[in-house]
């Protein structure tokens, strides 16, 4: 037998090296597809991502549309009033009527720089949602992660820390730093036991909170109520019901009926029943009640996004085996924190492990059963037979590169 010369030596490498890599890029290609497809289904969960920046556009538009008409208006009004006077009275009132038109120019200019931010924040959103693709999921992933964390420290009321990640991840326009801050001082006035900055909230939101038949401004003029009567300030608090509570006498007699009582007792009063309105937890359950319909006002999620993407992936790690005392470190239900974020979870109905092939991402069962490689990696019948079929019977393995015979193989049982 005569030796191969080192010439045909080289192209024997060369078509073994061509082969291998045309797998490895069949391989890459399955797997890239896959994330792809997986990426597609993860944005349809950001809906919050749009919806926000949205809303928040929509609202500075009604805003300055309520400046103009109320300005409009007045200015109006007074030079219908101007025909009375005398001619120079009438110059001197035209002329106000000019600085404020000018006031209300400057103030249309800066209601369409706050305009076109909002719109800008809208596009750079839409812009980074196209930008998603199979040869960036990687780093896109990594952006996805930073503005969930974001989300997550905003409404854990880590304002400082929020901002610093945004800023030094350049997200700024991803994120919704300006409209937390925004809910921000209503929160740190209820927390100080001060309705004021609730209720100009409410007034801005009028027709939104009346639309989803919200009753949180009612809650708070029952708040203000109840800390008259805790002064001992009757003569008011009677003043401020007719009012400010009288309006909502139709739609809620009942609760009314129940504050009203607490001016034959005392804040010290023994009955439960209204001992329970003199209690500092009210002012708690105001805040939540704010954040529940701040959320809902802007389309938010009532979770942070941070929790439902661990307790959808914990639902399918919980099951009973995680709460015993022999629990395996690698499980993460075995961390308490883990364990309290997966409580109200109900267990996942498969008790047994699953194979998935690795390159596929399909199941490995009796009808397609796993083959372990030489170098111990497991990956599904149908995926190395279609590797072996397309490169003359080699496999190669897409994670370490080994380049093996398909009779190399070897089935794997699982008791």
């Amino acid at each position: 037998m005569e030796p191969i010369p080192n010439g045909n030596s080289a192209v024997a490498s060369a078509t073994v090296s061509s082969s291998t890599a045309t797998s490895l890029a069949s391989v890459n290609g399955e797997v890239s597809s896959s994330k792809l497809t997986q990426l597609t289904e993860s944005l349809k969960l950001e809906h919050q991502f749009l919806r926000v920046p949205f809303e928040h556009y929509k609202k500075t538009i009604r805003a300055n549309h309520r400046v103009v008409e109320k300005e409009v208006s007045a200015v109006m009004s007074s030079l219908s009033d101007a025909g009375d006077l005398s001619q120079d009275d009438a110059v001197k009132h035209l002329n106000s009527l000019v600085f404020r038109l000018q006031g209300l120019k400057r103030k249309l200019e800066d209601g369409s720089r706050a305009e076109n931010l909002q719109a800008q924040r809208c596009r750079a959103r839409l812009d980074h949602l196209e930008s998603a693709g199979a040869d960036n999921i990687s780093e896109w992933n990594n952006t996805r992660l930073k503005r969930i964390l974001v989300d997550y420290m905003l409404r854990m009321s880590y304002y400082n820390t929020a901002t610093k990640l945004a800023e030094r991840s350049n997200i700024q326009d991803l994120v919704d730093i300006e409209i937390f801050y925004e809910a921000k001082k209503v929160i740190d006035a209820l927390r100080n036991k001060e309705v004021a900055p609730a209720l100009a909230w409410c007034a801005d939101n009028k027709s939104r909170l009346k639309k989803s038949k919200s009753k949180f401004e009612f809650q708070l003029r029952l708040q203000e109520f109840i800390e008259l009567v805790r002064s001992e300030n009757n003569f008011q608090a009677v003043m401020y019901a007719r009012k400010y509570l009288a309006p909502w006498a139709a739609t809620y007699m009942k609760e009314l009926q129940k504050v009203f009582a607490t001016l034959a007792f005392t804040s010290n009063t023994g009955c439960q029943t209204y001992k329970v309105l003199f209690e500092e937890k009210q002012w708690d359950y105001l805040m939540e009640q704010f954040k529940h319909e701040f959320c809902r006002l802007y389309g938010m999620t009532l979770e942070p996004l941070l929790n439902i993407y661990l307790q959808a992936g914990l639902s399918a790690l919980k099951t009973p085996f995680c709460y015993e005392d022999d629990c395996t470190k690698e499980d993460p239900l075995s961390q308490e924190s883990f364990r309290k974020l997966a409580m109200p979870l109900p267990f996942s109905k498969q008790h047994h492990s699953k194979l998935v092939c690795f390159i596929t991402k399909e199941l490995m069962d009796t009808e397609n059963p796993p083959l372990v490689l030489p170098n111990g990696y497991v990956y599904s019948t149908k995926a190395v037979e279609e590797m072996a079929n397309n490169n003359d019977g080699k496999i190669t393995c897409p994670r370490t590169g080994l380049v093996c015979q398909y009779s190399e193989v070897r089935k794997a049982y699982i008791s």
